[in-house]
């Protein structure tokens, strides 16, 4: 027997085609991050090791959540979720964001950096500090 028969018994040529298509996923989703969503030619600006973690994380948690929309656009219009361009859902989250200034915040609503808490005589509350 020749190790191409015994090859080929291993590794038929369907499994190998859908392993391949599988492996081209995960370098759309690195062209997706380092591309559209980052930026061509931008780098991370961290100066340390957990400032870079941090920023990897954060760019890690926007790729996450503009899946997450993307597969409820898909299922709202009974679409294959393969059918949703990511450059184009990007496009929409940025323009939603810097549209309508507050409406992506993690502030309680009615409160952001624009609109701080006040507390008495319209002061902002004092910060509390930990011995």
């Amino acid at each position: 027997m020749s190790p191409a028969s015994s090859t080929q018994r291993r590794s038929p040529a369907r499994q190998l085609a859908a392993l391949y298509r599988e492996r081209w996923e995960i370098e759309s989703v690195f062209a997706e991050i380092k591309t559209h969503q980052r930026g061509a030619g931008a780098v991370l600006s961290s100066k340390t090791p957990e400032g870079v973690r941090q920023q990897i994380w954060a760019h890690l948690l926007v790729h996450h959540a503009l899946r997450e929309l993307m597969l409820r656009t898909a299922a709202t219009r009974q679409l294959d979720p393969d059918r949703v361009s990511f450059a184009e859902t990007l496009r929409s989250a940025r323009r939603s964001v810097t549209v309508t200034p507050g409406s992506f915040s993690p502030s309680p609503p009615g409160q952001s950096i624009a609109n701080p808490p006040t507390g008495p005589c319209g002061r902002a509350p004092a910060r509390q500090t930990t011995p």
